[in-house]
This record gives structure tokens, C-alpha cells and sequence, in this order.
């Protein structure tokens, strides 16, 4: 170990867990037991700043039983191996200053952070305060996963303790300020927007952040008034366009208003002047009135006589109705009579009619079986002369019965190959049936892997369409490629599957595996370079660690309730596989059951196992490198998300070529049906010759004895042909009889239906006289009636007599002084008037209602809209006036970070600037900060992302950046935790130099830098504190260990020895 000057460090006869203190000349007291480290300090001179750390006291904190830490001023440098305790101290910052537990990235619980089988757990920090420093203590609780707070060992609450440490500027959630070990990746994920807030809060005046938030929120209400503004201002241009458009209708509204208003005016005035007129005729009517009386007594009495004619003719009308009534029934029975008779007339036509269509079918039947007589006597005749040429029959019964044995043959094998045939049709539809159940079985294979594919898709859409490409492109690589091992790996049990997805990282997971390393680079120029698709790959080893087989046998460790190595798990490709085993060592993992945690502590002491898998816990166990001491941490393990869809490619292997073997078996049945198919055909063909062959030979044989059968038929049907005779004549003459009765029957149906068409035309006769009476009666009556309502009606108006009130001499209102004053002048001027209004058409009232409301609106946002501007622009003036303060600041800032910036680039040999970058001015949510950086001469700048840049390059211009902060930053410390883990040799002693350089500087902010390594021959400042942390079991108790005196004897052991 390297040692600056004016500093010792302290070895020690065997390993031990203890940080040096800062000051020599004093002891900080500490505590221990159960090997828990103690950390002395060593002296730094410098003055501490205020929100400084003075003072990290843990007690049953993580790998610590009871531990306290006084680091110095400015650049404190924690140095230990892996699993000694530092990250714990950078724990202990963040929980004790209110930091949330699941930005650590550890647990996202606070109890996990209390040491295992402790109930309770403390950290205490001191803070420097120029009025007095502050002491915060956080006592967490284990079963209630609850912390206590105390500020200078008062109780206190959480939100107290975040506004005390929000006041001394320290922000334990700005990755710019404190950047813990689990998230220096995401420093580099860090947007432009995101980068510049944090280095706002960071190192920024205290207002800047204020202003940004400020400009952002007046910007907001800026577009919104500008937006409120335009609207209504096209809104208000829209109404008065609208209101030009009606105003000449609003006008022609108004001019025939006034029309109608002077139209209302003489209506009204006319009556006055009616008025007079008739006044002066109600004395003329007065004398008429005498003279009607008399006509009306008159006339009353003249209607007598006419009443009484109106009686006799209603009553002789009711008789001759009731006659009508009679004769109508008796016309109705008469018909009825005559129906009845002319439906026996139609029954005797029918009867006729049958008794001739019989006989015309017996005449029929008479020729037919005449003709059929002829036909048969020459059909026995041809078939006699056929019998007299047909010669003698030959011996032909041996030829048939030769025939008959070549059937039976035939038929025999023709059974035979129908048999086969049906076997074979048999053995068709049983492999149809197992190919169609094979790829059924595929196809749910095929879809299981499509959801696979589907989370791929939806997860990580770069490495998704990376798939498709390398399916489509597999013919440029020499090599197998495997594809993402999410999607290659299959579960042979989906509830194992959160094992394998905590066990490897996702990155990993979605990583494309290689057996070459040229076909890597050619998969990742394509992809990532051209296609710029975010993707990972990896190399499979050259020599396959597949079937490494496990230090450990299965057997050894079922005693502990482990049933099962990761790799045993999963089926995979033989190059993940390969991969798997060499860079996650799944062949050495065992997953036990809950039986396993309920005895972990047997397990860990017992089988030294690196890493264990519990039910729902995994275990990582250390070894210390000095004291050999086991170390253990757990975690809860994650629900799986990617691998729980199981598809197990060997047995769709076996599927597949299970299906090749039944489409060969398949292509061997059809060539058999075909050839018995063939063969059956030939059979069938033989077999129609046989048969046509016996037939003609069987034929020649009965030939003569059917002829003679056939004539015996033939005469025996003509001899009962001959005696079925039919006598014509007797038939037409019993016919004829017949068809005369019926016609004599007919005849006097006849004469007795003329007489009741005779009997029904005579009352229809007498019906017709009977109404034209009683029309006749009618029409009289109701001439009579007419004249007798007439005269009533002449009565009734004689007998009112006109009545007209007295009238009164009123003189006429003084708005009707200006009109007319007489009935044809006013009814002139109205004419007039009526013709002038009637000339404005079109007109409709609510337009002018709604012109008068839209003027109000008008007027109305008006005013609003004059508001809104001047509200815009109050806006816009702060808007300049906050920018102003905020922006030109800001600018000086990011010039300051960009000259230190590119320093310490350019002290390495390469390049990187820090600018200020916008799209647009006035869009002050979209400022960020962004870093570009190059390595190497031959490329341009690229903006640091977490793609681009390998991971040594992000730690370098991240480490180089948070240094160019360091002497603005007005925050009081920073911590970097492990940040040179990826850097190279040359580039971490280069940024070792630029630390101790940058943060031993005066006026600057205490640093804390952690590292498990060091390189040899750094230089180092006398500003310096190193921090070393040991562990081992021969650790000096607190009460024992002596600062002072362990510097003397190292100074005598120094001096004594000879030079």
C-alpha cells in the first residue's frame, strides 16, 4: 500500500477491520464485538465547510456490530477489500441523512440494513455548523421495518430531519452529489433535462433551481394566456363579422317596425271614427225595429200548416220503409229457392257427363285390347319361327364350369387385395390421426414460444426487432448464433424460473450469444452501428463448460433440503449453456427449499457454498480476504417476469422428427394403395370377362327352353285376352236410357225454376215502386223542411232587433291628432303603410335579439381581452426579468464546467465539452446539460449515453465530470462509491491524480472516494485522509486499541532500523 506523506499506515500482525483516524494526536473512542471493524482516522488540515460530515457512528449497521468514523475536511479515501464494510459506510451517509433505502439499490426495505439476527439497528451523523453541529440519529426497527429519529438525541420526526438537511444543501438523491456503487451506470442514463436540475441543485445558487422552476411555470401560464388570448381574439373577430353581416337587417328590422307602429296607430283611431258613424244610423234602426215586430208575428203564424204536411209525410215514409222490408225478404227466399234448383240442374249435368265418360273409356278399353290381341298373336308367331331356327344345344356345361373355378379364384384374391386395401386405409387414417396430433402439438409449442417472443417485444423492442433481422440474415455468419438466452432457455418447471431471472441480469437475459468473434462484431456493426438498435451480445467460451460437472455432489447437499443446481433447471443450447456455466457458475448453485432457510446458518458455516437459493431468498456468502471470516447477505427474490412461459425444444425436436417419420410411413402406405389399387383393377377387369363369357355360354344353353316358355306365356295371356270381350252396343244403349231419364228429370227442374225467376223478378218490381214512393215522400219532406228552416231563419232575424249603446261625445287622444279623420283617408293611409311593410321580407325578431346580445358580448370581451394582454405581458416582463437572472447565471456555470471539463480531458489525451443545449429559447422545461466525449483521435464527439460508451469510458467522463463540479459545488460533501471498478490502468491513475488534485484544493467540499484497490505509486496530498478497512478475528477490542502508542513503536521500529 502506497503511503502520502506526514501519514502511516498501520499494518497489522494479523487481518483485522478498522479505518485509521484523521487526527493522531486524539483518540476517538469506538466499540466492538463479534469482529465488528473499528475505524480510526488519520489527521487532514483544512477547515470543514458547513453540512460537513464530522462524525459516522453505526451499531448492528449491515457487516458492523458497533463502529464510529470521524473523516476529515476534504478528500477521504475508503480503502478495503470486497466485503469488509465500505459500501456500508456510504449506507450509513444515505439512511442517516433521510435518504430513501431503495436508492442505495440494495433493499427497499430499511430492516434488511439492520445486521442479521439483531432486533435493532442505529446510525448517528454528526453534521459541522458553524452555531453548533447537528447530530441526527436514525434506531431502526427489524420487526416493524420502522426508524426513530433524534436530532442532537431529541425525538424528532422524519420530515423535520429532510427540512435540517435540506437547509445545509445536501441531497442525498442527486447523483451529481452522492453516487453510490449500485448506481454509477445510471449516471450515464441521466437525460440532458434530468443532468441539469441535478447539477442545478448541485452547484448552482441556491435561487437558480427557484428561477428555473419559476421561468418553467411562468412559461406554462404564458402559453396558456397566449392561447386564452388568441382564442378570444378570433372568437371576437368572428362575432363582429358576424354582426356586420346582420346589421342591414337589423336596420330594414327597424324601418318596418316603424311602419307597423303607424299601422297600430290607425287601427286604433279607426274605431273612434266607426264609432260616430254608427251613432248616427242608431236612430234610423230605432224606427225599423217597430216595423220588423209586426213582420215576425206574421210569419209565425204561416209556419203552422207547414209543420203539420211535415208530420203526414214522415209517418207515410215509415210505412212504406216497413213494405220495402218485406218485399227484400221475400226476394231473398225466392233466390234462395232458385239456387237450390240450379244446384240440381248442375248435379244432373255431372251425372250425364260420367255416364258418357264411362262409356268412352269402355270403347278405349275394347280397341286396346284389340290391338293388344294383334300384338300378341305376331310375338308368338316370331318367337315360334325363332324356336324352328335355333339349332341343337351343345355340351356346354364343361367351358362353364372351367369359368366358374376362375372366378372363385379371382374373387378369392380380389378379397384378398380389398382386405390389404382396407389395412392399408386403416394404417392411413392412424397416422393422420398422429401427424394431425403432432401438429397440434406443435402449434402449442409454436405459440407458448410466440409469447415469449411477445415479452421480448414489449419489454426490450430493440433486441425484438434484433431477433428478426439475425433470423433473416443467419447466412452471414460462420458460426452458430444463439438468440437472446430469454428466449432460448425453457423451464422444465416455470415455478423454478424466478431463480434463473434473479440469478442472471437482465442484460445478460436479453444478450445474443456467439461462438466467433468475428461473427460478433459483423451481428454488431449491422445492428447497432447501421440500425442503431440497443442491443447485447456475448462470446461463448471456446471450451464448453455444458457438462463441467459441480464441485459438490447433488447427494452431499439433500440433507439441507436442496433438490437441484440452477443448471439442472433449464434446458438450453449447448453455447448458452456453456456461457451460462462460465460466467454465472449455475453448475455451483443449489436451490433449496424452505427447509434450507430455516437452517441457513448450518448451511453457510458447513458447506461454504458461495451462493445459496432458498424458497424465496438468495444468499451470497463471502470470505474475507485477511481473516477467512464468512460473510452473508440475502435478498428477497424477485417474481419472475420472463421466463415463466415453458417451451421444451428437445421434445419439439423429437416432434418434428416424429413427423418426418409418419409423412415417410404416410408416402409408403399411399405407394401400397396404389399398387393394390392397380392390382384390384386388374382384377376386376378379369373378372368382367369371366363373367361375360359364362353369360353368353349360360345364354346359348337356355336359349330354346325360354323361347318355348315364352310362347306357352304368350298364348296363355292371349286365350284370357280373348275371353275378356266387352258388348259395345249393349253399353251405349243402357247409357243412352240412362242420360234420358236424367234429361226428363232436368226438364222439370227447369220449368219450376223459370217460375221462381218469374215469382223473384215481380217482387223486385214492387221493391223498386216501393222506393221511388219513399224517395218521392223524402224529397217532398225535405223541401218542406227547407222552406220551413228558411223561414225560422227569417223569423230569428226578424226578431233581433238591433241594440246600440247610448254613445258619449269623448274628444279623440292627442297622439291620433296628426292622422286622418275619416275611414277612407285612414283606410288609404293603411293600405299605404301595409304595402310599405309587407315590402321588408325575410325579416325574423331573433336576429335583432341576438345582434343586441352578441354587441353586449362584444363590449364584454372586449374589456376581457384588453385584461388578458395586459396580464400577457406582466407575464412576459417577469418571464425576461426571472431569465434574465437565471439564464446568464446558468450560461457562466456551464462555460466554468465545460473549461474544467475539457482540462481534464485534454490532461488525458482526449477529448469532451459540457454545453448548454436547448431546441428552443423559450421552452424552459427542455434545457439540459449535455457531455460529449471522445477517446480516441479518429472518432468525433458523441453525447455520453449509456450505449455509445463502454463502460470504462461512461466511469471516466462520469468520475471527470462530478470533478469539474467539485470546486463550483456549494454542496457540503460528495461520495463516489467504486467508480474506477471499469476504468483502465492508465485512465484510473490519470483520474486518481485529477481527485487528489481537485478535492485537496482549498474551499473546497468534503469528498469521500471509495475503492477495494489501489494502483501502486499514486500520488498523494497531505489534505488526505485514508480510511483503511480491515477485517479479522484477531481484532483489538476498543477498550484495548491505542493510537498514540501504536505510532510510537512505529516510529522507534523506524528509526532503529538500520539505513
Amino acid at each position: 500500500m502506497a503511503t502520502p506523506s506526514k501519514k502511516t499506515s498501520t499494518p497489522s500482525p494479523q487481518p483485522s477491520k478498522r479505518a485509521l483516524p484523521r487526527d493522531p494526536s486524539s483518540e476517538v473512542p469506538s466499540k466492538r464485538k463479534n469482529s465488528a471493524p473499528q475505524l480510526p482516522l488519520l489527521q487532514s488540515s483544512g477547515p470543514f465547510v458547513e453540512g460537513s460530515i464530522v462524525r459516522i457512528s453505526m451499531e448492528n449497521f449491515l457487516t458492523y456490530d458497533i463502529c464510529e468514523v470521524s473523516p476529515g475536511p476534504h478528500l477521504n479515501m475508503i480503502v478495503g477489500a470486497n466485503g469488509t464494510g465500505k459500501s456500508s459506510i456510504v449506507c450509513a451517509i444515505c439512511l442517516g441523512l433521510a435518504g430513501k433505502p431503495a436508492f442505495m439499490g440494495r433493499a427497499d426495505k430499511v430492516g434488511f440494513f439492520v445486521k442479521r439476527g439483531c432486533s435493532r439497528g442505529m446510525v448517528e451523523i454528526e453534521l459541522f455548523r458553524a452555531s453548533g453541529n447537528l447530530v441526527i440519529t436514525r434506531e431502526i426497527d427489524v420487526a416493524k421495518n420502522q426508524s426513530f429519529w433524534f436530532i442532537n438525541k431529541k425525538s424528532t420526526t422524519q420530515k423535520i430531519v429532510e427540512e435540517k438537511v435540506a437547509a445545509l444543501n445536501i441531497q442525498v438523491g442527486n447523483l451529481c452529489q452522492f453516487l453510490p456503487q449500485d448506481k454509477v451506470g445510471e449516471f450515464a442514463k441521466l437525460s440532458k433535462i434530468e443532468l441539469l436540475e441535478a447539477t442545478e441543485k448541485s452547484i448552482g445558487p441556491p435561487e437558480m433551481h427557484k428561477y428555473h422552476c419559476e421561468l418553467k411555470n411562468l412559461r406554462e401560464k404564458e402559453k396558456q394566456l397566449e392561447t386564452s388570448c388568441k382564442e378570444k381574439t378570433e372568437y371576437l373577430q368572428k362575432m363582429v363579422q358576424r354582426n356586420e353581416r346582420y346589421k342591414q337587417d337589423v336596420e330594414r328590422f327597424y324601418e318596418r317596425k316603424r311602419h307597423l307602429d303607424l299601422i297600430e296607430m290607425l287601427e286604433a283611431k279607426r274605431p273612434w271614427v266607426e264609432y260616430e258613424n254608427v251613432r248616427q244610423e242608431y236612430e234610423e234602426v230605432k224606427l225599423v225595429r217597430d216595423r220588423v215586430k209586426e213582420e215576425v208575428r206574421k210569419l209565425k203564424e204561416g209556419q203552422i200548416p207547414v209543420t203539420c204536411r211535415i208530420e203526414e209525410m214522415e209517418n207515410e215514409r215509415h210505412n212504406l220503409e216497413a213494405r220495402i222490408k218485406e218485399k227484400a225478404t221475400d226476394i231473398k227466399e225466392a233466390s234462395q229457392k232458385c239456387k237450390q234448383k240450379q244446384d240440381v240442374i248442375e248435379r244432373k249435368d255431372k251425372h250425364i257427363e260420367e255416364l258418357q265418360q264411362a262409356l268412352i273409356v269402355k270403347q278405349n278399353e275394347e280397341l286396346d285390347r284389340q290391338r293388344r290381341i294383334g300384338n300378341t298373336r305376331k310375338m308368338i308367331e316370331d318367337l315360334q319361327n325363332e324356336l324352328k331356327t335355333t339349332e341343337n344345344c351343345e355340351n356346354l356345361q364343361p367351358q362353364i364350369d372351367a369359368i366358374t373355378n376362375d372366378l372363385r379364384r379371382i374373387q378369392d384374391e380380389k378379397a384378398l387385395c380389398e382386405g390389404e386395401i382396407i389395412d392399408k386405409r386403416r394404417e392411413r387414417e392412424t397416422l393422420e390421426k398422429e401427424k394431425k396430433s403432432v401438429d397440434d402439438h406443435i402449434v402449442r409449442f409454436d405459440n407458448l414460444m410466440n409469447q415469449k417472443e411477445d415479452k421480448l417485444r414489449q419489454r426490450f423492442r430493440d433486441t425484438y426487432d434484433a431477433v428478426l433481422w439475425l433470423r433473416n440474415n443467419r447466412d452471414k455468419f460462420k458460426q452458430r448464433v444463439c438468440e437472446p438466452i430469454m428466449l432460448t432457455i425453457n423451464m422444465k418447471d416455470n415455478k423454478n424460473a424466478k431463480y434463473i431471472e434473479n440469478h442472471i441480469p437482465s442484460n445478460d437475459l436479453r444478450a445474443f450469444v456467439f461462438e466467433s468473434q468475428e461473427d460478433m462484431e459483423v451481428f454488431l456493426k449491422e445492428v447497432r452501428d447501421n440500425k442503431k438498435l440497443r442491443v447485447n451480445a456475448v462470446i461463448a467460451p471456446k471450451s464448453s463448460y455444458a457438462d463441467k460437472a459441480p464441485s459438490r455432489s447433488l447427494n452431499e447437499l439433500k440433507q439441507y433440503g436442496f433438490f437441484s443446481y440452477l443448471r439442472e433447471l433449464f434446458d438450453a443450447p449447448d453455447p448458452v449453456m456453456s456461457y451460462l456455466c462460465c460466467q454465472y457458475h449455475i453448475h455451483e448453485v443449489p436451490v433449496g427449499t424452505e427447509k434450507t432457510r430455516e437452517r441457513i446458518e448450518r448451511v453457510i458455516q458447513e458447506t461454504r457454498l458461495k451462493q445459496i437459493y432458498t424458497a424465496e431468498e438468495k444468499y451470497v456468502v463471502k470470505t474475507s480476504f485477511y481473516s477467512n471470516k464468512v460473510i452473508s447477505s440475502n435478498t428477497s427474490l424477485k417474481v419472475a417476469q420472463f421466463l415463466t412461459v415453458t417451451v421444451d425444444l428437445e421434445q419439439r425436436r423429437h416432434l418434428e422428427e416424429q413427423l418426418k417419420e409418419i409423412h415417410r410411413k404416410l408416402q409408403a402406405v399411399d405407394s401400397g394403395l396404389i399398387a393394390l389399387r392397380e392390382t384390384s383393377k386388374h382384377l376386376e377387369h378379369k373378372d368382367n370377362e369371366l363373367r361375360q363369357k359364362k353369360k353368353e355360354l349360360l345364354e346359348r344353353k337356355t336359349k330354346k327352353r325360354q323361347l318355348e316358355q315364352k310362347i306357352s306365356s304368350k298364348l296363355g295371356s292371349l286365350k284370357l285376352m280373348e275371353q275378356d270381350t266387352c258388348n259395345l252396343e249393349e253399353e251405349e244403349r243402357k247409357a243412352s236410357t240412362k242420360i234420358k231419364e236424367i234429361n226428363v228429370q232436368k226438364a222439370k227442374l227447369v220449368t219450376e225454376l223459370t217460375n221462381l225467376i218469374k215469382i223473384c223478378t215481380s217482387l223486385h218490381i214492387q221493391k223498386v215502386d216501393l222506393i221511388l214512393q219513399n224517395t218521392t215522400v223524402i224529397s217532398e219532406k225535405n223541401k218542406l223542411e227547407s222552406d220551413y228552416m228558411a223561414a225560422s231563419s227569417q223569423l230569428r232575424l226578424t226578431e233581433q232587433v238591433p241594440t246600440i249603446p247610448n254613445g258619449h261625445n269623448s274628444s279623440l287622444p292627442m297622439v291620433f291628432q296628426d292622422l286622418p279623420n275619416t275611414l277612407d283617408e285612414i283606410d288609404a293611409l293603411l293600405t299605404e303603410e301595409r304595402s310599405r311593410a309587407s315590402c321588408f321580407t325575410g325579416l325574423n325578431p331573433t336576429i335583432v335579439q341576438e345582434y343586441t346580445k352578441r354587441e353586449e358580448e362584444i363590449e364584454q370581451l372586449t374589456e376581457e381581452l384588453k385584461g388578458k394582454k395586459v396580464e400577457l405581458d406582466q407575464y412576459r416582463e417577469n418571464i425576461s426579468q426571472v431569465k434574465e437572472r437565471w439564464l446568464n447565471p446558468l450560461k457562466e456555470l456551464v462555460e466554468k464546467i465545460n473549461e474544467k471539463f475539457s482540462n481534464f480531458f485534454s490532461s488525458m489525451q482526449c477529448a469532451g465539452e459540457v454545453d448548454l443545449h436547448t431546441e428552443n429559447e423559450e421552452d424552459y422545461d427542455k434545457y439540459g446539460i449535455r457531455i460529449r466525449v471522445k477517446f480516441r483521435s479518429s472518432t468525433q464527439l458523441h453525447e455520453l449515453t449509456p450505449h455509445h460508451q463502454s463502460g470504462g469510458e461512461r466511469s471516466v467522463s462520469t468520475m471527470l465530470y462530478l470533478m469539474a463540479l467539485q470546486e463550483l459545488n456549494r454542496c457540503p460533501f460528495r461520495v463516489v462509491d467504486e467508480i474506477n471498478q471499469g476504468m483502465d490502468p492508465i485512465n484510473e491513475r490519470r483520474v486518481f491524480e485529477m481527485v487528489v488534485n481537485t478535492a485537496c484544493k482549498e474551499n473546497t467540499s468534503q469528498y469521500f472516494f471509495i475503492t477495494p484497490k489501489l494502483l501502486q505509486n499514486l500520488p498523494y496530498s497531505e489534505k488526505m485522509t485514508v480510511l483503511f478497512v480491515y477485517n479479522g478475528p484477531h481484532m483489538l477490542e476498543p477498550n484495548t486499541w491505542n493510537l498514540k502508542a501504536f505510532q510510537r513503536r512505529r516510529r522507534r521500529i523506524t528509526f532503529t532500523q538500520p539505513s
